[in-house]
């Protein structure tokens, strides 16, 4: 593995912005009895690291302080509770934090296989939101085939996942987005349709998209006066999943269209749930979604990659909010790959 107790890691020298983001010797950490031990290729880059940066959202007990939830890379070492890995495999993984960096030990039940004809670097980009849309939209929110499914921010990474996701088992997306570029992108992955939140009445468009029914589900990572629209653009019985709030975390609804129309309206996060709840959420995707992964001609997402070193520029570049797709850090290590 190494001859040395450490390695580099970025970490947060105090809540702030991107320069706040250092690299830095740090111990590598101990592989737990449940855990496997990963030398990373690339980390993805999520909305929950640069909240963490900013002091809005620290780890649980016992998680590492270092940002980066989401990794692939290849196993150095097994616990000894752990089944089916051992070294040498090529993985990603849900960490619990801790990956931006050149080690991360992860529960195993969070690790998944690289999916086949996928780079490292492409793999990491996906752990953190296919887990997210697994839980809070498929499992949570009972999607089914035959559903549609409005997807916001649908060219960034949850957005993205989700409009795969939902194609994926059966459902029909259609994406809001904010320029005929992410609309191109979109369809790509397989939009049914899209709306451009620039130009377009979201609520209006979404109705004449269902000949008036609404749609069934909505995935929302806006929040704030969105909130209202996606009631308005639901159909009877249908379910709103929040999962972020970047344009407000409050909300006045009219809660007389809830109960007239029998609206579902969930928020999760993912960094909180239990162990077991993540590997029920791993289990499902390698059962459901990771066949579709590996399938010929699938289409992966699009990927910026940043060396780890200029971490700082690459959250500058997602806070921009202009990006397409996802944003990873790649290791020494990954550069070899």
């Amino acid at each position: 593995m190494t001859d040395s107790d450490t390695m580099q890691a970025i970490a947060i020298r105090t809540p702030g912005g991107p320069e706040v983001l250092v690299s830095q010797p740090w111990p590598i950490p101990e592989c737990g009895a449940a855990e496997v031990l990963i030398r990373v290729a690339a980390a993805g880059i999520n909305g929950p690291d640069l909240a963490q940066r900013r002091g809005h959202y620290d780890p649980p007990p016992g998680a590492s302080p270092l940002p980066g939830l989401e990794v692939a890379g290849e196993i150095v070492a097994v616990g000894s509770q752990v089944e089916g890995w051992r070294g040498g495999d090529h993985v990603m993984a849900l960490t619990n934090g801790g990956g931006y960096a050149e080690f991360v030990a992860v529960p195993a039940g969070q690790v998944l296989p690289v999916p086949v004809s996928w780079t490292m670097t492409e793999a990491a980009a996906l752990p953190e939101t296919w887990f997210t849309v697994t839980q809070t939209l498929v499992l949570r929110a009972g999607l089914a085939p035959g559903m549609s499914v409005l997807v916001h921010g649908a060219a960034g990474g949850i957005g993205g996942a989700a409009i795969q996701i939902v194609t994926i088992l059966g459902a029909r997306a259609i994406a809001v987005v904010s320029s005929a570029a992410k609309a191109a992108y979109a369809l790509r992955l397989g939009a049914v349709a899209t709306i451009d939140s620039t130009i377009e009445d979201i609520a209006a468009r979404t109705l004449e998209l269902t000949d008036g029914a609404g749609v069934d589900r909505v995935l929302d990572i806006i929040g704030g006066a969105m909130t209202q629209t996606n009631l308005v653009a639901s159909a009877r019985a249908g379910h709103i999943v929040q999962v972020s709030t970047l344009d407000g975390a409050n909300a006045s609804i009219s809660l007389r269209t809830m109960m007239a129309r029998q609206l579902t309206l969930s928020g999760s996060t993912l960094r909180l749930q239990t162990a077991a709840t993540k590997a029920a959420i791993a289990s499902h995707i390698r059962s459901h979604l990771l066949p579709a992964l590996e399938a010929p001609g699938f289409t992966k997402p699009m990927i910026t990659s940043f060396p780890i070193g200029v971490a700082a520029e690459a959250h500058r570049h997602m806070e921009a909010r202009g990006h397409i797709g996802k944003l990873v850090l790649v290791t020494p290590f990954g550069t070899r790959q």
